[in-house]
């Protein structure tokens, strides 16, 4: 993925803590940065009074729905990991074989539903919504399974496995038919042992548009392609005047997203991080709270004492 230019652009410098602070106060304001609290009380104090927040997520948000993520060690469908056929090359040599893959991830979605940590952003949102307060969630996940929840203002960066791009004429569109053509009904077995169905590209996933029929390919961001530039600019709208900012089930090693929260943190907004363990951008964040998000989320979104309900 190429880095996301405006954080590039607008990195705030910051200062390391290191054997060079030269004062007690210095000495402790490291050692509090390296501390994220993991106080509910306190985090839902500032969600309490926070009018936009800003949701970064990531696979871990869907885990717990059984999304397989396709990363690290047995991440393989058939002999290959995503990184070997997520790939503008991948797709030009053999479109069969990653129309194949993405088949099968789509008929497996199909079958996935919302966790607690996907309805309880979707009605935050509802609900704050009718406070004149916003939600907005920036996804890095592909899955529609914020949409799924009820999520209205998203921000797909990867976007999303049910949306297919002509490779001849650009036309994008939401794609639900499963499955998406008729050759590839049945195929997309994970199994290593499974052949390559070795579709014609004239049988695989074809434009409707008037007069194009050109090959589809998935409307996904590819390894080596440059995320949408619109999409880019929504979110760097919206992180500009976030004033809490969680981070959900994301690694923080995924570029560009993992510089969106520590660029929020570096302006002094409030930073808290769900995930199942320590992230390396943990120790950037006021809060952290580790555990399922389906477990951790929904008590930090609930209704607080506070809110005022027309």
């Amino acid at each position: 993925m190429c880095l996301f230019q405006f954080t590039a652009r607008r990195l705030v410098s910051r200062a390391h803590c290191g054997l060079k602070a030269s004062s007690a106060k210095k000495q402790k304001f490291c050692l509090e940065m390296a501390r994220p609290s993991s106080n509910m009380a306190d985090f839902r104090e500032v969600f309490a009074k926070a009018k936009h927040i800003a949701i970064i997520t990531g696979a871990g948000v869907s885990a717990e729905s059984g999304v397989p993520t396709f990363r690290g060690a047995g991440g393989f469908w058939r002999k290959w990991q995503a990184q070997e056929l997520a790939t503008p090359g991948a797709f030009a040599r053999n479109p069969s074989r990653v129309w194949e893959f993405y088949h099968y991830r789509r008929e497996v979605m199909l079958s996935k539903h919302p966790n607690p940590a996907h309805i309880a952003i979707a009605e935050c949102e509802k609900r704050l919504s009718k406070q004149g307060r916003s939600v907005v969630v920036i996804t890095q996940n592909i899955d529609e399974l914020h949409r799924k929840a009820g999520t209205k203002h998203l921000l797909e960066i990867h976007g999303s496995l049910f949306k297919t791009r002509c490779t001849s004429c650009g036309n994008v569109a939401a794609n639900y038919k499963s499955p998406i053509c008729p050759a590839l009904a049945g195929k997309g077995a994970p199994d290593p042992e499974t052949a390559d169905a070795a579709i014609p590209v004239e049988d695989l996933p074809q434009c409707e548009e008037d007069g194009c029929n050109g090959l589809l390919r998935p409307h996904v961001v590819w390894f080596g392609e440059a995320l949408d530039p619109d999409v880019l600019t929504a979110v760097e709208k919206e992180l500009d005047i976030c004033d809490l900012c969680l981070v959900v089930g994301t690694s923080s090693v995924v570029y560009p997203a993992a510089m969106f929260a520590p660029q929020v943190s570096a302006r002094g907004v409030p930073v808290a991080e769900f995930n199942m363990e320590a992230t390396p951008a943990t120790n950037r964040f006021r809060f952290h709270f580790p555990g399922p998000c389906g477990t951790t989320l929904p008590p930090a979104l609930a209704r607080h004492e506070t809110e005022i309900i027309s």
